[in-house]
This record gives structure tokens, sequence and C-alpha cells, in this order.
């Protein structure tokens, strides 16, 4: 193990630790955000078992009373300008599900069982008291994560496709992926309240950054949201920007999937394991379903324009990370010149755009760069598809990278520089599971 790498993975975790919940960055993310936290707490599990369990522990205490799970959880002990958009915006409060703390008013995807399940085995491979730990956080967490996933296969699917609703880009995690171009586009901005952006201010070059006319899109969306009332009903008959979201779907389907041995963990009622069953083998039909032979990746479905999604992105593999048929596939597809195969990357880890795909930017944001987060997800993916090699490979190839790039928060794919925010918590979470399983 490389220790000096493991002990400077360690500092940027305690150093973002705000106590019971993990700041995402220093800076540029000061709240505590919904999937960046289950990444933490895989991370912290190879630190101490109970600072990872009271990660989620915290997260979910700001849960809605419908089950979603919001993307940021605020700090009310943070200055009101050190994040936009802040609480005022959001204005949860018009929501009847809405908690009393604060929190945004959609959501990520759903790590969170994924996390618990390599929390569990963390502590299974130490024994000891951290197992009795984990079998009395399970038992408070398994209804609440019950419920999330609950609430995305209802609320988020009434059609019952399989296919989770996003409403806003930023519920994607890929927040201004070139996936989501042709449906932002037809989003018609109205009478905007003034704003003033803080995350440019974060960032030696804005041009990483969303465009400002992006942003006024994805601010317009937060008042349409607003004004419905956060009303799942309301925003799936009415909203302009409705996306079926295949990776988000099948991280779906994996947590469904870990939630499923975890049931069976703690003995949960048949039911219930009947039902998760159902809603991963549902949702793992249905991305299989968006695979798309031409460009050999699974594409989303823009729900008002009726058609699919042709981008070349990282989201693409969703068939991997949810276990389908279509493995043999995807697996070719990733090693290819349109991606991993690509000579000229510096590290053979994913762009989160393939660089032969039109929207391409290496610099910007999610419209380029690789991500180690997205690496670990797709090296968690391999893993459990048992492509071993494959998996050794990304796993030693995002390491190379970490080690030279620090634990940025993106990294441009051609020269290796380290862009976004700086000491990023979820890409040191991810790089002490990458060490500890070496």
């Amino acid at each position: 193990m490389d220790e000096r790498l493991w002990s400077a993975a360690a500092a940027v975790l305690a150093g973002n630790d705000a106590g019971g919940w993990t700041r995402a960055a220093p800076r540029l993310y000061p709240h505590q955000w919904s999937w960046d936290s289950a990444f933490v707490a895989v991370g912290w599990a190879h630190l101490s078992v109970p600072r990872a369990l009271t990660e989620l522990r915290s997260l979910f205490a700001g849960q809605w009373a419908n089950g979603m799970v919001p993307h940021i959880v605020f700090d009310p002990a943070a200055a009101a300008e050190a994040y936009f958009p802040d609480p005022a915006r959001w204005g949860t409060r018009v929501a009847a599900a809405a908690p009393d703390r604060p929190t945004s008013g959609i959501c990520q995807p759903p790590v969170h069982a994924l996390a618990l399940a390599r929390i569990a085995a963390v502590a299974d491979a130490a024994g000891g008291a951290d197992v009795e730990r984990v079998e009395a956080a399970l038992a408070e967490l398994y209804p609440k994560v019950l419920a999330w996933h609950r609430y995305l296969a209802t609320e988020r699917d009434p059609q019952d496709s399989g296919l989770v609703s996003i409403y806003h880009p930023w519920e994607s995690g890929t927040d201004n992926s070139p996936r989501f171009d042709a449906a932002l586009a037809r989003v018609a901005v109205g009478d905007l309240p003034p704003y003033r952006r803080r995350d440019t201010g974060h960032v030696a070059d804005r041009a990483q950054r969303p465009s400002d006319a992006e942003y006024d899109r994805y601010l317009w969306l937060v008042e349409l949201l607003r004004r419905a009332g956060y009303d799942d009903g309301r925003i799936a008959a009415t909203h302009p920007f409705v996306v079926k979201d295949v990776l988000f779907s099948a991280i779906l389907v994996a947590a469904n999937d870990a939630l499923g041995r975890l049931a069976a963990r703690i003995g949960a009622p048949a039911a219930d394991r009947a039902l998760i069953a159902g809603w991963r083998d549902r949702g793992r039909a249905a991305v299989d379903a968006r695979y798309d032979p031409g460009l050999r990746l699974c594409l989303d479905l823009d729900v008002r324009a009726g058609s699919p999604v042709a981008v070349r992105s990282v989201a693409g593999f969703a068939g991997l990370v949810a276990g389908g048929d279509r493995l043999p596939e995807l697996v070719a597809e990733l090693a290819s010149p349109r991606f991993l195969g690509d000579d000229r990357l510096r590290w053979p880890v994913p762009p989160s755009t393939s660089p032969a795909d039109p929207a391409f930017a290496p610099r910007t944001y999610w419209r380029g760069p690789s991500w180690p987060v997205i690496s670990w997800l797709l090296w968690r993916s391999l893993v459990a598809a048992g492509r071993d090699g494959a998996a050794t490979a990304l796993r030693a190839a995002s390491l190379d990278q970490v080690g030279t790039a620090g634990f940025a928060e993106y990294v441009e794919p051609f020269t290796g520089e380290p862009l976004g925010s700086p000491n990023q918590s979820w890409t040191a979470a991810v790089t002490l599971d990458w060490l500890a399983d070496g």
C-alpha cells in the first residue's frame, strides 16, 4: 500500500470533517451533499466505522417525509454568502414533505445502500465491536433507505417503467453534461429573480464551470419546482425538463441489489425483500432496453421530446453499473478508442464525455474531464461483473492519477491537470477504498 497517499487522503477527510458530517470540499462545497456523502462514508469506513455510520445518519436526518433524500443538507452555521443557491432560493418550506432543517428540493443518485454494504463489509472483515455497530445502524437506517428507494420507484417513476425521471440536471450528479443540452435549450427562462453566482469565484478558470446562460436555466428550473410546491405529480405533468436518466436508474438497480442483501442480513420481512428484488429486476431490464447498438451505449430518454439522447458520455455505461445483459458490449466500448483506448489520455480512466463526441470539452466540468468518483463507480461495477483484469487496470490507473494530480474534483484527461475544487472529499474517500482493496 502507498502509505503516503493513504495518509494524504485521510488528511483530506479530517480537514473537511464538520463533526457528524463532511464538507464536500473546503470552499466551493461547504455543505453536505447527498451522493458525495455516500462515497465519503465509504472512505471513512477504512478510518473509523462509527464515523462512517455517523455520516449517513447525519444525511438521512434531512430526509423528506415522502422518502426523498435532498441533494443538499445545508449547514446553518455556514456564512450565508458561502454557497448559492442558498436555502432562501430553494424555498422548500412550500413543500408539505420538507423537513424543518434547510435542504434543497431535488435529489441525487442513490449510492447510499452501496455505501452501507461497503461499510458492513469493512466491519465484517475487521470483526469485533464494529460488527455490532453496523447491525444497530442497519436497524435504524434500513427503513429510511427503503423509503428512499420507494420514493424513486414510485413518485419518480409513476409509469412503472424501471427508469427514474429527473427534473433538473443537478439531480443526475453530472450537472452540465451534454446529455442535457437539447432538453435545456428548450427551457424558456421567465422572470428570474436576480442572483450572483458563487461557484466561479472558487476556480482559477471560469470556463471550467457552466455558462451564465446554462445557469439561468438551472435557476429557472428551481423556480418552477418551487412554484409547483415540489409536488411530484404536478412536476411530472407540467415541468419543461423531464429526463429518464439511465445512469441514475442503473445506480438505483445496483443500490437495490445491495439493499436486498442488507434486508436479508437483518431479517427484514419477505414482502420487503420481494419488493426490492422487483424494483431491481424491473430497473435492470429497463436500462438494458435503452442500449443503442450503433453507439454501443445506453441512452437517456428525453421525455418531453420523446426521443433518446444520442451523446457519448460515461452515463452510457449504465448497463455495466446495473449488471445487465449488455455487459460484453459495454466492456468492449469502455476499452475502445472512444474511451479508455484513446491514446491521448494521460491515464486510461474514463473521460466524462467521450473525446469522439462533438460536445467534448476537456476542461469544462462534466463535458470532458475525468472524475475519480466515476472511475470508482465503474471499477466497482467491473469487480461485481467478474471482470477482474479490467477492474485491476482501472484501479491502478486511477491511483496513478490521484497520486499525481492530487485529490482534485476532476482532471483534464489529456494533460492530467487538476481542475475544479482541490481537496475534494469524495476523491479522497474513493482513494482510500482503492488502497484498501490492494
